[in-house]
């Protein structure tokens, strides 16, 4: 499913956390793109912050798809 893939990667994602932005990443892919801009992969604009939330509901989700898969 598409929601299950990181825009940055665009890969199923392993570790999936939330940005300010309201999108779902990598938690890897979106560490090393903060490392170097502060702005949104998927819209370009600036995030007010660069705090990262775990998303555990996307987490379990995609565990569940591919144990099903």
């Amino acid at each position: 499913p598409a929601d299950f893939v990181c825009p940055i990667t665009t890969e199923i994602m392993g570790d999936p956390v939330m940005a300010a932005d309201g999108h779902a990443y990598e938690r890897s892919a979106i560490e090393r793109w903060l490392t170097t801009k502060l702005t949104s992969p998927m819209t370009g604009e600036a995030l007010e912050q660069s705090c990262l939330f775990p998303n555990h509901i996307l987490r379990r989700m995609i565990r569940e798809w591919r144990e099903a898969h």
